[in-house]
């Protein structure tokens, strides 16, 4: 049967991606798993396999449909998190996913080649029309290579493990209705809710869904004048051993971040990243 088993990667649009690795691989503290294209389509990418998921940079870079679709989307919205890939442990037996409401497309293979190393590797995706998913831009994905045919993004010289960061903490998607992205994320796809609650005094409900290692945070404000007109993925928090160490890094490389603050969460600490970010809200989130 197929289950969502993690949040495999994240996409983040961008319009160049030389411009796009050095904001990442800044932020990171590690350099990219990997540069490739998508032959025939149009769409480059660089890419950096964290602890719990891995991070794409999508851009277009030649002539081809997908480069179309994401110049438009990038007309249209500018740069920012433009979606999320789903792990699932068979791509072939969608049935599980139509038997709980959510009418996925039909298989599809892809494959993709490496310029740093020229390795290849190989997948298959689920399609989730966008209908089907209130707008969101989702895929199903079942890797066909073994995990190390993707190594983990390398520390930068002079960068220890204290001040890199070390995987997503969670992905935040802006809604004005909870309750039908509860139906959407929890009962069509199967993952896991691990809290749904309202807080008045900051204005929000709030979903917290979980999937290896990863949450996908859900927030619907509660004045319906704030409230946006449809779903959409909006911000990225960073998991850090130590915030400050990875603050004090990137403030020394000169990179717009606030000082560090306690979180909500007891015994937390948070920062701001501010732009460039290539468009995506971000924090920095772990242990002072």
């Amino acid at each position: 049967m197929t289950e969502v088993t993690s949040v495999d990667h994240i996409i983040i649009a961008v319009r160049d991606l030389k411009e796009a690795e050095k904001n990442y691989t800044a932020i990171f503290g590690r350099a990219p798993s990997w540069k490739g294209v998508h032959p025939g389509v149009g769409t480059g990418n660089i890419l950096y396999r964290l602890a719990n998921t891995y991070v794409e940079l999508y851009a277009p870079v030649a002539e081809g449909a997908n480069a179309e679709a994401l110049k438009a989307h990038l007309d249209a919205h500018g740069e920012g998190l433009y979606g999320i890939v789903l792990g699932v442990d068979d791509a072939a037996a969608t049935a599980a996913f139509n038997a709980r409401g959510l009418k996925s497309g039909t298989p599809v293979d892809g494959k993709g080649r490496d310029e740093i190393t020229g390795a290849i590797r190989e997948w298959r995706t689920i399609a989730m029309p966008k209908d089907e998913v209130r707008g969101l831009f989702m895929l199903g994905i079942q890797h066909l290579s073994p995990a190390a045919a993707l190594p983990p993004a390398p520390l930068s010289e002079g960068v220890s493990e204290t001040q890199a960061v070390a995987a997503c903490d969670h992905v935040v998607v802006m809604t004005p209705d909870a309750e039908a992205c509860k139906a959407l994320f929890g009962d069509k796809l199967g993952i896991r809710l691990a809290l749904d609650h309202t807080k008045p005094e900051w204005g929000v409900r709030q979903l917290f869904f979980r999937a290896g290692g990863v949450t996908i945070e859900v927030v619907e404000p509660l004045d319906k004048a704030k409230a946006p007109k449809a779903e959409h993925f909006w911000g990225l928090a960073w998991k850090a051993e130590k915030v400050e160490a990875v603050r004090d890094r990137l403030a020394a490389a000169g990179l717009d971040v606030s000082e560090v603050k306690p979180g909500r969460k007891e015994g937390t600490a948070v920062a701001t990243i501010r732009p460039p970010t290539n468009g995506v809200p971000t924090i920095l989130v772990g242990s002072l």
